[in-house]
């Protein structure tokens, strides 16, 4: 499967009242989608300064994986609970966090996170890179089991940035380009884990061997907790913040759900109806992603592309 599987990217639009229509209608959509990832954090101008490839530039595999907005949405819910397993990470979540009241916020923090230190320029990237550190130094606490965390925890670092890239690589896989080769996959891998080390992250894994490895030792340190389970029941009750939007939210959301390792899905209680799950969410995000890659026609990607070929102002 293409990248651009679904609508044909270079079919020409109707033209007169037909595409009027056919604007409209996409700036409308468009206008939908975004509004569920921005409004949290900086604003960042995607399209300056002309010929900036940012950390990365087009040709890095972290900016092919990293385009789609239904996988990325889908690989972030994915994460959140994957993440919300671990005891400590929950616990800074938790205590230093308004996720309970503001869910949608808190993705869109992390989308702001993901597509600023992949798509924009140098500066902002490292801007952002260092606004978390800062944030980070702040939380602080003692969990439930009496253990102290902090959210610079190197090790805690890793684990939640593991979580985060496992589960948007497996969403790439799943429902954009399932034959993106192993080698571009584990070069996903070294790329993203740079940002994790800026962020203060040791002892990444840069490979599919070494994420395998990791989250299987990982295993024995998580915890489905009163606490876990509040955030899976957040999340499932999250209403979508325009009504437009809510059956592909719900859409997303299971699909978020499916994308968990087997081991996290028995954890969560998710195993039960995983059969019909699959068989509900894999063609209906095949079938909706391609309308949402239409309607971001001017998406943040395809925006920094333009910024990094251009020419650099004298």
């Amino acid at each position: 499967m293409s990248d651009h599987a679904g609508l044909p990217p270079n079919a020409p639009e109707p033209t007169g009242l037909a595409g009027q229509l056919v604007r409209r209608l996409r700036m409308m959509l468009a206008d939908n989608i975004t509004h569920l990832t921005t409004g949290s954090g900086p604003r960042l101008d995607y399209s300056n300064p002309p010929g900036d490839p940012g950390l990365f530039g087009p040709d890095a595999v972290c900016w092919k994986v990293h385009a789609d907005f239904a996988a990325m949405m889908a690989g972030g819910v994915s994460a959140l609970l994957l993440q919300a397993l671990h005891p400590l990470a929950l616990a800074g979540v938790w205590d230093h966090s308004t996720f309970r009241i503001d869910i949608l916020g808190r993705l869109r923090r992390t989308a702001t996170f993901i597509a600023g230190t992949t798509y924009g320029s140098r500066a902002d990237a490292l801007a952002l890179i260092e606004r978390v550190k800062r944030i980070h130094l702040a939380v602080t606490g003692t969990a439930p089991d009496g253990r102290p965390y902090r959210a610079s925890d190197p090790a805690l670092l890793t684990w939640v940035h593991v979580a985060e890239v496992s589960s948007f690589l497996g969403a790439y896989l799943r429902f954009v380009n399932p034959a993106l080769p192993g080698e571009m996959q584990d070069q996903y891998y070294v790329e993203v884990a740079r940002i994790a080390e800026r962020l203060g992250a040791t002892n990444v894994p840069r490979s599919r061997a070494e994420i395998a490895a990791y989250l299987q030792s990982m295993q024995p340190e998580l915890v489905a907790s009163e606490r876990t389970f509040e955030v899976v029941r957040v999340l499932m009750q999250a209403g979508a913040p325009r009504p437009g939007m809510r059956p592909a939210g719900a859409l997303i959301r299971n699909a978020g759900i499916d994308l968990l390792p087997s081991f996290a899905q028995r954890m969560l209680g998710f195993d039960s109806f995983a059969f019909a799950r699959r068989a509900m969410v894999r063609p209906g995000m095949l079938a909706v992603a391609p309308v949402l890659r239409w309607a971001l026609v001017n998406g943040v990607s395809k925006r920094a592309r333009r910024r990094a070929s251009a020419t650099p102002a004298k």
